[in-house]
């Protein structure tokens, strides 16, 4: 039986990335694409209910007709997977994000959080993204990731995902003969560069950008950078649960009587770390 893959992204329903992805979906099923009118990278998990959404249609460069709103890329998938298109989505893929979205990227990126949004829905959830040098100017050649994606789609559709488990890709910025292959990854570690910009505005007042350098990552073996490194495509599965079983044994042992809580009876406050 044919599928119905929904696809989205966060840079925008005309993104050239977006039409990319949706072009290799339709090899293998029926494609439905609603995805944010702007612009949304970096705007997280968001879910709108302070004021009504709306939807319009658009054609994208090959013709073919998506739909945009003016919510977040979750608000999208929530749209969609609630009932504004009659027919049941079967697959969420997200993408394909212009930046690669490893370690804790993925907790600012909506392309993940869409697919986050689809497994909140019980539908699984695929994230895509190119990996973008520092500095590159010039077009964009989205082709081998969208060859990673119909792979990795064609994967998913055969064998299912784990209940509340979704995946996040990311592709090397390289030819598509140059890819070394699949590698399945954890989470790697990102270091960011952010510093505060305060400046005054013409009547007086201050003002802030969040800025600085663009975020590295340290290439250990197994993770998603130390993958792209290698020039290998990283599949690393995420998982909603956010609990830190690791530290659920040794915060049971805490005294957790509000009689022994005194200010004086509390240390200087430190970090523990977890790695035993």
């Amino acid at each position: 039986m044919t599928k119905h893959i929904l696809v989205t992204n966060d840079d925008g329903v005309l993104a050239p990335g977006l039409l990319a992805l949706a072009q290799e979906m339709r090899k293998l099923s029926k494609v439905t694409i609603l995805a944010p009118d702007r612009n949304w990278s970096g705007g997280g998990h968001v879910k709108t209910l302070d004021r009504a959404l709306r939807v319009r249609e658009f054609h994208l460069e090959d013709g073919t007709q998506g739909f945009g709103s003016d919510g977040a890329p979750s608000d999208c998938v929530a749209l969609a997977t609630l009932g504004y298109f009659k027919e049941p989505i079967d697959l969420v893929v997200s993408g394909i994000n212009v930046g690669a979205n490893l370690g804790h990227d993925v907790t600012y990126s909506g392309t993940v959080t869409a697919a986050m949004e689809a497994v909140i829905a019980g539908i699984p959830g695929i994230a895509f993204s190119l990996e973008v040098p520092e500095g590159y100017v010039g077009q964009f050649d989205f082709q081998p990731a969208a060859y990673a994606a119909g792979i990795t789609v064609r994967n998913v559709l055969s064998n299912g995902l784990p209940a509340e488990t979704l995946l996040n890709v990311n592709v090397p910025f390289l030819r598509q003969e140059e890819l070394r292959g699949f590698r399945v990854t954890r989470q790697g570690l990102r270091v960011y560069h952010s510093r505060l910009d305060e400046r005054i505005d013409p009547r007086g007042r201050p003002y802030y950008w969040i800025g600085g350098d663009a975020p590295t990552g340290i290439s250990e073996s197994g993770t998603d950078v130390g993958a792209l490194a290698e020039a290998y495509v990283s599949v690393t599965p995420l998982q909603l649960d956010l609990t830190g079983y690791r530290a659920l044994s040794d915060i049971n042992t805490w005294d957790w009587r509000e009689s022994v809580l005194t200010e004086a009876s509390l240390p200087e406050l430190s970090v523990i770390s977890m790695d035993k």
